[in-house]
């Protein structure tokens, strides 16, 4: 079964999937191994933490806002950050994701590395703590429970200007009925 799981997709939480560390959620998927199992890094959860109160060598190359992203549940202390470069080259201090990626030259930024060694090349950084993890199988069997929907991911939408507005945003760009997704309301109890 093609479920449409690879690096590069967007992981977009239904609105039945009710676990607050995902609720309304879009998720990059940053590797995925059928052995190894999947993660990824949520892309609309900002913080109220400044990058340069934790990382302050790399706070005037992050993207507005220049704020710290939940990026997920699992190794909350342990920073990452995502970058879009230009070229098809592979500068010192990034990886690219791996596979042939639906949201351009995105990837890893090495940051023990200093930051001088690749701000020439950044075009867009974001910093997240945390990660999303998934055991082989587990990410399968939640999208065939309909906690998620896989769709295309965008550059535009790891570093997104309103971050908050994003689950709404790629749900509205689907061109099926997902589309009226994006109008479900926060609580339907009260509708």
């Amino acid at each position: 079964m093609d479920d449409g799981i690879a690096v590069g997709r967007l992981l977009v939480a239904t609105p039945h999937l009710e676990d607050p560390n995902f609720r309304r959620t879009v998720v990059l998927i940053a590797e995925h191994d059928e052995n190894e199992g999947t993660l990824g890094v949520v892309l609309n959860r900002p913080l109220e933490v400044p990058v340069d109160r934790v990382l302050p060598p790399w706070a005037e190359l992050t993207t507005s806002p220049s704020v710290v992203f939940q990026g997920g549940p699992v190794a909350v202390d342990t920073p990452l950050a995502l970058a879009r470069v230009p070229g098809t080259e592979e500068p010192l201090g990034w990886r690219a994701l791996d596979g042939d990626t639906e949201v351009g030259r995105v990837g890893l930024v090495d940051l023990d590395a200093p930051p001088a060694l690749i701000a020439a090349e950044i075009i867009q950084m974001r910093v997240f703590a945390g990660y999303a993890g998934w055991a082989p199988g587990q990410l399968r069997a939640e999208i065939a429970e309909g906690a998620w929907y896989v769709v295309a991911g965008e550059a535009a939408d790891v570093f997104a200007g309103e971050p908050e507005r994003l689950w709404q945003t790629v749900l509205r760009r689907q061109r099926s009925e997902l589309a009226f997704v994006a109008t479900f309301p926060e609580d339907p109890s009260l509708n």
